[in-house]
């Protein structure tokens, strides 16, 4: 995805990936839907476990986890498409409009989802090594820029700590 898809770094207008014409905008939309279809998936992986089990708690603990989280979402987008041009109304059924993957890729996901879990830990696998790859590819750097630092060093490392701690505590 990396290689394909056209993305630009902060700080450099240089631009990354399959060569395009779109704005930083357009871009960040695409970024931003993309984003959302692994959140719909998971939320469905694990409605289709609840409907199997009977325990309907954690598909709607995620649900509404993820749901909360969409309002800032659809912000970041709603806000640059208005200072650009795009009218209030407009702007906000972008940003809306970002999230409809997620109940698509949901539904799909409970479709297949008999095949899905007997491939979930290569699944799960692949996006956490995905998750690292742009963790080092972005942020890494990004945090490294400007005055010298270890502060996000260290915030980075407690973070994986902690992470580390919560896997093994909670299984």
């Amino acid at each position: 995805m990396d290689c394909i898809v056209p993305h630009m770094h902060p700080g450099t207008n240089d631009e990354e990936g399959k060569e395009s014409h779109f704005k930083k905008t357009t871009k960040l939309v695409f970024a931003v839907t993309l984003h959302n279809i692994p959140e719909g998936m998971a939320v469905g992986i694990v409605l289709a476990q609840a409907i199997q089990t009977g325990s309907i708690y954690a598909a709607l603990a995620l649900s509404i986890g993820i749901a909360i989280q969409n309002f800032p979402e659809g912000a970041i987008l709603s806000l640059p498409l208005k200072s650009n041009g795009c009218s209030k109304h407009k702007a906000f059924l972008i940003g809306s409009l970002s999230g409809i993957v997620e109940p698509i890729f949901g539904y799909v996901t409970i479709l297949f989802s008999n095949w899905i879990l007997q491939c979930l830990p290569f699944c799960l696998s692949f996006a956490a090594g995905a998750m690292l790859f742009v963790v080092v590819e972005e942020l890494v750097p990004e945090m490294a820029q400007g005055k010298h630092s270890n502060l996000p060093t260290i915030s980075f490392l407690f973070g994986f700590c902690m992470m580390m701690v919560l896997d093994v505590i909670l299984g």
